[in-house]
């Protein structure tokens, strides 16, 4: 009895140091996960073929090396990378029913995940920063957004991705999970991991929510002042058709932000106080969150502007 007993501690111990997640694909549709892959296939063909036109566009055409192209080619990549970060998981529960995944996996794809997603943020900023720009101050557009500064601007974004972002990873190591662990998506998101734990997380929780404000509680509010600047300096001028043109050149951007920020936020909400909630609910906010942006990123700005849109039909073969 006692050397069973023994056996059981060392397999909880084994159990706590290398846990394994269970992911979940579309809860009650299990038998359908070939048929509801389809959609799922079209819409990552679409990201990484629409965000790779727009890194392509923009570095074979000579017209589009201005500051707002660069920026938008950083978004683009940046989708790329959420693409990514998520498209092997996924697929592969849809595809193979492949739902377990490690801790250390776990860490890796969150690290990406969750990376990708504070760089989105900060190429937001800087996006808003040059159109705050081009409008409020367009005389010294070119003398302020020099390519040194663009690329500065990038490796900003970079860095405080990775130094609000590793951290958070780091800390997971030292947490217990005692046991097989249900997460509410198809891949590893930071909130959904701790939940699970066994031990004490308040340093993770801490670390978590200095990881947010220091991002988009950062982010959000600069983009915001950006605005209320613009609208300012537009409402100043007397011809309603320069106001008209002024307003027309963010439309994109503000597209972009609605679709970025919004689901989100929204599944950040349902994280939190959306305990009740249905776990389809879960699993298709979290679809919609990752994949909604880097699919309709490269669509909106091919439509919205004239410039990529011609370049675009450009590089397309002639009939």
């Amino acid at each position: 009895m006692l050397q069973i007993q023994d056996n059981m501690n060392i397999l909880n111990n084994m159990t706590s140091r290398f846990p394994a997640f269970s992911l979940t694909g579309i809860p009650g549709l299990e038998s359908a996960h070939a048929w509801i892959s389809i959609p799922f296939c079209c819409l990552y063909a679409i990201a990484l073929s629409g965000n790779s036109m727009i890194l392509i566009v923009i570095s074979t055409q000579q017209s589009l090396h201005e500051p707002m192209y660069y920026f938008l080619s950083m978004l683009s990549a940046t989708d790329l990378g959420l693409t990514l970060s998520t498209m092997s998981t996924t697929l592969g529960i849809l595809w193979f029913g492949a739902n377990e995944v490690s801790l250390d996996r776990c860490i890796v794809q969150m690290f990406f995940l969750h990376g990708f997603s504070v760089m989105e943020s900060g190429v937001l900023v800087s996006m808003a920063f040059d159109r705050y720009v081009a409008i409020c101050d367009p005389l010294r557009y070119t003398t302020i957004l020099t390519n040194s500064r663009i690329i500065q601007m990038g490796l900003l974004v970079i860095t405080r991705a990775v130094i609000l972002i590793l951290p958070l990873q780091l800390l997971l190591k030292s947490l217990s999970f005692c046991r097989m662990n249900p997460l509410s998506h198809s891949y590893c998101y930071y909130p959904d991991v701790i939940k699970l734990a066994c031990s004490d997380t308040r340093a993770n929780s801490i670390c978590g929510l200095v990881a947010l404000i220091l991002s988009t509680g950062i982010d959000m509010p600069c983009i915001v002042l950006s605005y209320i600047l613009i609208i300012r300096s537009v409402l100043s001028i007397a011809s309603p058709e320069e106001q008209q043109k002024a307003f027309s050149t963010c439309v994109s951007h503000i597209g972009v932000l609605a679709i970025f920020y919004v689901p989100l936020m929204s599944l950040s909400l349902v994280h939190r106080y959306g305990g009740s909630a249905p776990k389809v609910v879960h699993s298709m906010m979290a679809s919609v969150c990752l994949l909604l942006p880097p699919v309709l990123n490269p669509i909106i700005y091919s439509v919205k502007t004239e410039q990529i849109r011609k370049a675009i039909l450009r590089l397309l073969p002639a009939k």
